[in-house]
């Protein structure tokens, strides 16, 4: 008789949370101000964007991102991985290889979360994953660079400075507040496997990964007003097809693939390069399919396409809606969401508490591709932003957004990834508060 109880309450709640739900869309939808200037244009702007997303990033990051991340599930060894970052290993080896690891990758804070998710899936502790996690888009030399050079030599310095340190003191919190279930899931994973269970050299495994992120940073090295960076931006597909026929030369020498199908394949990606060189996407996405399609026929890799799409799946659909959302409240830099830009700008228009919680609140939700929050932040000063939200919003902005937040979420938990925004937004308000009361 109870369980029949029970079991009819657990169903009338069922309905009840649906019904919540229907009446909660159906109010939203009816109460929807359609037909008004700001509503419409933000969501053409939520369009916008995430047309500018898919076009600028799905193919140039996300893929090769996606194709490295189910290269580290299935190439390198749990042993290697829980030997050098994992939560038994020596933590400051641990955070001082995952913060420079991230920082060689110079991407976005969504590019970044394929590698997170394949290294913490591997055994990675929590606080050298979230180390790798925050840098990857934080400590961006090039970003550094230019921060320096558009917004003054002292916040250039007070961003790199507060970005590394972040990464260290982010993940060594994440690790103190989780050590007992980290500890727990050190004994877990050391289960099954006894040393290294890799079959090639670790040399050989470096080399492989290096190509692959090389491939991804120059496929994706961006314009900048310096000399030396725009003369490497002038050679980037040179350089990147020259490390993608290198990755061909490995698979064949050390994977004993086929050299004929990779030799038909780097014809093919010749050809769509010659008859399309307006759209370097195209040559660019037949040899990463070109790949995974070789990979898929041969027994022993096979795993490697299978563990990318298990990657690109979870992700990709929280990326775009988060872009989506991300887009209708905020707009694209320069054009106006739901939110007007002047409300921004007055809200951070000085150095005071809130105004710098305000920015590192802002900077958390938006949405930055590399390089892009320099010029955003150059306007929002120009417009009166004080110093201290400027750099709480440059040290909050690039490592989060809420596409990211989305995809943590399924990689760590709510409470893991509640926990690390806080953190990141609690730094950046300290720091950006610091900076701009007493250092400036």
């Amino acid at each position: 008789m109870t369980e029949k109880l029970l079991e009819i309450y657990r169903s009338n709640q069922r309905e009840g949370n649906l019904l919540f739900f229907m009446v909660l869309a159906f109010l939203a939808i009816f109460f929807m101000p359609a037909g008004t200037e700001r509503f419409d244009n933000a969501v053409l702007e939520a369009f916008r964007l995430t047309n500018w997303y898919a076009r600028e990033h799905v193919i140039l990051c996300l893929l090769p991102a996606f194709l490295i991340a189910g290269a580290m599930a299935v190439y390198i060894s749990q042993g290697s991985v829980m030997r050098y970052l994992g939560p038994s290993a020596s933590k400051p080896v641990a955070f001082s290889v995952a913060s420079v690891s991230g920082t060689l990758l110079a991407v976005c804070s969504c590019t970044v979360l394929p590698l997170f998710g394949g290294i913490y899936r591997r055994g990675a502790g929590l606080g050298a994953a979230v180390a790798f996690l925050y840098s990857g888009p934080a400590i961006n030399i090039m970003a550094i660079v230019v921060t320096a050079k558009v917004l003054g030599a002292e916040i250039g310095l007070a961003r790199a400075i507060g970005a590394i340190v972040f990464a260290v003191v982010i993940g060594a919190i994440m690790h103190l507040i989780y050590r007992k279930e980290e500890a727990e899931r050190s004994v877990s994973n050391a289960r099954g496997f006894g040393g290294d269970d890799a079959d090639k050299p670790v040399g050989i495994i470096t080399l492989f990964f290096a190509l692959m992120v090389g491939i991804l940073v120059f496929a994706n090295w961006a314009a900048a007003d310096n000399s030396a960076w725009m003369a490497v931006y002038d050679l980037k597909w040179p350089i990147t097809a020259a490390l993608g026929a290198a990755l061909g030369v490995l698979l064949v020498w050390r994977w004993h693939w086929p050299p004929r199908q990779l030799l038909i394949l780097a014809a093919v990606v010749a050809i769509a390069a010659t008859l399309t060189p307006a759209m370097p996407e195209l040559p660019f996405v037949i040899g990463i399919g070109g790949l995974m399609l070789i990979a898929t026929m041969r027994d022993e890799d096979r795993e490697w396409p299978l563990q990318s799409w298990d990657f690109a799946k979870q992700i990709l659909p929280l990326l775009l809606a988060g872009v989506f959302v991300a887009g209708f409240a905020l707009g694209r830099p320069g054009h106006e969401g739901m939110i007007p830009s002047a409300w921004v700008a007055a809200a951070v228009g000085d150095n005071s508490l809130i105004s710098t919680i305000l920015a590192s609140v802002l900077g958390a939700l938006m949405y930055f591709s590399t390089l892009t929050e320099v010029p955003i932040v150059e306007a929002l000063m120009g417009s009166g932003m004080g110093k201290g939200p400027a750099l709480a919003l440059l040290l909050a902005g690039p490592a989060l957004s809420l596409p990211n937040m989305l995809v943590i979420r399924t990689i760590l938990g709510t409470q893991k990834t509640l926990v690390y925004c806080a953190l990141v937004v609690v730094m950046a308000t300290i720091t950006g508060f610091i900076y701009g009361n007493w250092w400036v």
